[in-house]
């Protein structure tokens, strides 16, 4: 098989594309990856290093809103697995014209180059955020979506074009929407790498409000591993939520962080809650469990082998660490 993935040196991106080519999904059979990345601040090279030189890799900067370089790249790909996105919440507040051009206009010229190139299969990536936020209970597919931030409102309309490509066109495409990931490569303003990059530092971390909003915590492994479940058995036009069945306060996950890291209470700075913040994330995963998916990675394991790994690295991570801001 032959897939681009776009976003591809992107954190959850770059890990699928390393895990496929080194053989993590046996179900895949022999595999050849086009990666594509526009390398904004989030797209590291260097999270692609590890199959740099497989023989199966290729890689190409380019930006998914450029429809001449995609009717170029698609033609030979079976699939597409799209990750590319704007994703950072506070950054979406503060301007969301980048959210709007990459996530929705961005999505549209995937899907479309896709059909016209005439590729099997599509699996776009997306977000538990397109629900909202859920006092009690867990989302199904069949929720509503109620985005309450401008990245949540752009993707929950990229999933909707795919939806639309689906049925109008016939585009065998699938949707993913995945709760909270982390995991070693993420960037340094999401709030597990943030937090344990300011406290190796020496730093405090920045705790929004009053610290009780829930949110529900998936390795990156689990979440690639799902996605490739989805993209082998997942039905066209069809969403699937993929979760960790971890969830947390985010005053919880900072003590967990700080007991880590060596940290006490007086490593922790509140700040002003931000605008529109969800306070409860959750999702039914029944759906995707039904073709054979569970995730593997328990949260304190996870998390353990996460700090390590960015304890083990700074040389990736001290180089962007400047502006980082709580996610």
């Amino acid at each position: 098989m032959r897939l681009l993935v776009t976003g591809a040196a992107g954190f959850i991106g770059s890990n699928y594309v390393r895990k496929l080519l080194t053989g993590a999904y046996a179900s895949a059979g022999e595999v050849k990856v086009t990666a594509l990345d526009k390398l904004t601040y989030a797209g590291n090279p260097a999270n692609l290093d590890p199959v740099r030189n497989h023989p199966g890799f290729t890689f190409v900067e380019g930006d998914i809103c450029d429809g001449p370089l995609l009717a170029d790249l698609l033609p030979g790909h079976d699939a597409v697995v799209n990750f590319a996105a704007e994703t950072h919440v506070d950054r979406s507040i503060s301007g969301a014209d980048d959210f709007v051009r990459t996530n929705v206009s961005g999505t549209h010229t995937v899907l479309e180059a896709a059909r016209l190139a005439g590729v099997g299969r599509v699996v776009h990536v997306s977000t538990d955020e397109v629900y909202g936020s859920i006092d009690t209970g867990s989302w199904t597919e069949h929720s509503p979506l109620l985005p309450n931030s401008p990245y949540a409102a752009t993707k929950a309309s990229a999933d909707l074009l795919a939806r639309s490509y689906a049925r109008t066109y016939g585009l065998d495409v699938s949707i993913t929407r995945c709760s909270n990931n982390y995991g070693p490569y993420q960037f340094p303003e999401k709030v597990i790498p943030l937090f344990v990059t300011n406290l190796l530092r020496g730093r405090s971390v920045p705790l929004y409000g009053d610290g009780l909003c829930i949110r529900d915590w998936l390795h990156v492994d689990d979440h690639c591993r799902g996605i490739q479940l989805v993209l082998e058995k997942g039905l066209p036009g069809e969403v699937y939520n993929i979760a960790g069945g971890e969830e947390l306060t985010n005053l919880r996950l900072t003590e967990l962080i700080l007991q880590a890291c060596g940290a006490d209470e007086e490593s922790v700075r509140h700040v002003p809650d931000r605008p529109g913040h969800d306070r409860r994330y959750s999702m039914d995963d029944g759906k995707l469990r039904a073709l054979g998916y569970a995730p593997q990675v328990p949260f304190q394991t996870g998390l353990a082998g996460t700090i390590a790994w960015y304890r083990d690295n700074p040389q990736w991570w001290q180089p962007l660490c400047d502006g980082a801001t709580a996610a």
